[in-house]
């Protein structure tokens, strides 16, 4: 999980895809948080995302740097705890200008049930599962 956190933070922009019914949703996130033992990513409740998520949690997530990839298909898991909220905005302070952990908007997300798989056109591809 460390690998796939130091790759997300380092790649700075990964994509996110979720599903709308039969339709695929990709958009680019920025943010990445380790908490509590577990691996988040952030979102506001009254995105379409959110609303994604909610009814399907079933995601994948894709980041390019270096001449290497990073794919990570899993579950997103809502927590809604004020602790794991509060940490991933203590973590990006820029995003306080337009989310609270109180605001009732803002969403952090657990990864469960994940298989990243590290790739590049010269190495193996590489594993982890967490």
């Amino acid at each position: 999980m460390k690998n796939v956190y130091e790759f997300l933070k380092n790649a700075e922009t990964y994509y996110l895809a979720t599903v709308e019914g039969d339709q695929p949703r990709v958009r680019p996130f920025g943010t990445v948080n380790l908490f509590d033992g577990k691996l988040y990513i952030q979102t506001g409740k009254v995105k379409p995302v959110s609303k994604q998520l909610m009814t399907n949690p079933k995601a994948e997530i894709c980041a390019f740097k270096d001449g290497k990839w990073l794919r990570v298909a899993c579950e997103l898991i809502e927590d809604d705890s004020v602790e794991a909220r509060k940490s991933m905005l203590d973590a990006y302070p820029n995003l306080r200008a337009m989310y609270n952990e109180n605001d009732g908007n803002t969403q952090v997300f657990y990864l469960r049930n994940a298989v990243a798989t590290f790739s590049s056109f010269t190495e193996a591809p590489v594993v982890e599962k967490f």
